[in-house]
């Protein structure tokens, strides 16, 4: 396994981070989004995408980053399956490949929280991307409001 595999890289705050681009639908600049009473903080509405109703979530407040900058708001619209999310994350950046032995382990903390969602690191210059997998971010709930959606 010593192909590269692609990922979209962007920004969270102050730093990078990146999905498995197989994951990605598009990237659209920041939609009209209709707000969810009572819904999750982190969930901040529906938007219409082409006839289809997609759940927004903002993964900065998700994973409790504080943003960086509102000027380039983008969200990404991702694909689980037979179902959609849209995350807002500061900007998308662009398009990489690593390779696996690129990739370093994800770090171990001990601080009682999941880092399921963090699947590994690359070094890219002087910086860290942190790799992500938003499906294992997700809580039993929220998977479960996305498969009722799809299913309405």
């Amino acid at each position: 396994m010593n192909e590269a595999s692609r990922y979209l890289c962007f920004d969270l705050g102050s730093d990078e981070y990146a999905i498995p681009l197989l994951s990605v639908r598009e990237v659209l600049a920041l939609p009209d989004i209709t707000p969810i009473p009572q819904a999750p903080a982190h969930f901040v509405g529906i938007m219409n995408l082409r006839g289809s109703v997609i759940s927004i979530m903002d993964l900065r407040l998700k994973l409790g980053i504080k943003s960086g900058r509102k000027d380039d708001t983008t969200v990404i619209i991702l694909d689980f399956g037979d179902c959609s999310l849209g995350v807002i994350v500061d900007c998308a950046n662009s398009v990489v490949s690593f390779t696996p032995d690129q990739v370093s382990e994800k770090p171990y903390l001990d601080s009682g929280k999941s880092m399921d969602h963090i699947i590994g690191v690359v070094r890219k210059n002087e910086k860290l991307i942190l790799l992500l997998d938003v499906a294992k971010a997700l809580s039993i709930e929220e998977r479960l409001m996305l498969n009722q959606q799809k299913a309405a």
